[in-house]
């Protein structure tokens, strides 16, 4: 066989596929990349991916006037445009070109398929969460009666978050709330992790806010795709204050704001949102002011009322209560003044008695005293020495002293005997002891 030139060889592939292939396919890919030159043509690389790896890719194109139609219809019927990261259902043609190699061409897209792969995937999630048993604890959580300390995460560049903030400050209430912002992505590859970790710069200092507030404006739905995933929805299922969502439009409603507490349409209706419970709490406060002022205003009539009758019966009282007094007074006045004439008639009669007594008694108590001394003076008279040695008695001592004085009595010793009339020395030679 003669060797063929590149060109003859591309060629034979060309008239190849042209012989063998039917003349469309309805193939499902990925849209890997997609760019619109100055002309509305439309370039794309279709992937199909396994995991995170590509398992397989190729060049298609959408002429202008096709996709004009192709992507307008796309959107009116996805609410998204056509752009890298969504799963289609394309009907294509394989074009085979000598110098531009293998393409594909696309005629029409399903964007039924879109809607439904989409449906698939977010039901695939919420599974998960109720298998987790997580999906309802944020929305089992009681939202604060008047939340004022908000914690917001959003973008600091989205339309939406400075709506939200106008409303809030220029409200007609004039209502005050403490606001802080908590800066993350809200599209795009980053997003998720973005948000994630602005959650837990909020639950650092967690007992400073009432709610937690997640906003975005609206976009087309990829632009909403980070809070369709698992992570983020988890994150939000499980946070320990009341989420509320305001992302997109009011035709979206992702998964995050499923499992959140509160879920609005857009950042002004979470404005609204909060601005009305505050609302709500005022004309409750109203109510119960009203209910406490007419409560308390009957009260104090009723009990103004009670204070009248008791200050009638205190005077009556008191009235009766005087008087009993008084004649309960005039009656011991009375008793008193018989019982002073007696007690003192009585006392009269003891001091005539104490009077006669008084003037008696030192008569007779000197008599005893007399006879006590008569008494003494005989008993005194019988004591003389002398009369006793009259009566016979001898008066004996030894070296001057009482025998019954001395503590010893030895031989040799004096012992002088004296009777009435005589005096007798005498020497002890022998004492004997009885």
């Amino acid at each position: 066989m003669e060797p063929l030139s590149l060109f003859e060889l591309n060629t034979l592939v060309k008239q190849t596929l042209d012989l063998n292939l039917e003349p469309s396919y309805w193939v499902v890919a990925e849209i890997g990349e997609l760019r619109l030159n100055q002309k509305g043509h439309c370039y794309m690389e279709l992937v199909e991916k396994e995991e995170d790896s590509i398992k397989a890719k190729i060049r298609a194109n959408i002429w202008s006037y096709t996709y004009r139609n192709l992507s307008g219809w796309f959107e009116s019927i996805t609410h998204q445009s056509l752009q890298p990261g969504i799963k289609i259902l394309a009907n294509v043609t394989v074009n085979f070109h000598e110098l531009y190699g293998l393409s594909l061409t696309v005629k029409d897209i399903d964007p039924n398929f879109t809607l439904g792969e989409r449906a698939r995937k977010k039901q695939e999630v919420i599974n998960q969460l109720q298998s987790d048993g997580v999906f309802n604890m944020n929305r089992e959580l009681p939202l604060p009666v008047a939340p004022q300390n908000i914690a917001v995460i959003s973008s600091s560049t989205a339309a939406g978050l400075g709506d939200f903030m106008d409303q809030l400050k220029h409200n007609d209430d004039n209502f005050r709330f403490n606001v802080k912002l908590f800066q993350a992505m809200v599209q795009g590859d980053e997003a998720v992790a973005s948000i994630i970790e602005a959650m837990h710069e909020v639950y650092e200092t967690i007992e400073a806010f009432d709610v937690l507030v997640i906003i975005r404006g609206g976009g087309a739905q990829v632009d909403l795709d980070c809070f369709d995933t698992y992570d983020l929805a988890s994150h939000v299922a499980q946070f320990p204050i009341p989420v509320i969502t305001g992302i997109g439009h009011e035709r979206d409603e992702t998964i995050t704001d499923l499992v959140a507490h509160t879920k609005m349409k857009t950042p002004t209706a979470v404005a609204a949102f909060l601005l009305g419970g505050l609302k709500q709490f005022e004309e409750k406060l109203d109510v119960l002011y009203t209910k406490t002022w007419h409560y308390t205003h009957n009260f104090i009539r009723q009990q103004n009322h009670l204070l009248d009758h008791l200050q009638n019966q205190l005077k009556h009282l008191a009235k009766r209560s005087v008087a009993e007094r008084e004649s309960r007074l005039n009656g011991l006045g009375a008793s008193l003044k018989l019982l002073s004439k007696s007690a003192i008639n009585q006392h009269k009669m003891r001091l005539t008695d104490l009077t006669k007594q008084i003037k008696s008694k030192p008569f007779v108590i000197l008599q005893i005293h007399i006879n006590k001394i008569v008494f003494m003076e005989r008993s005194i008279q019988l004591l003389d020495p002398m009369k006793v040695l009259k009566r016979g008695y001898t008066i004996t001592t030894i070296n001057g002293k009482q025998p019954d004085k001395l503590k010893e009595i030895d031989s040799g010793m004096i012992m002088v005997t004296k009777s009435l009339d005589k005096t007798i020395k005498s020497k002890i030679e022998q004492v004997k002891t009885d």
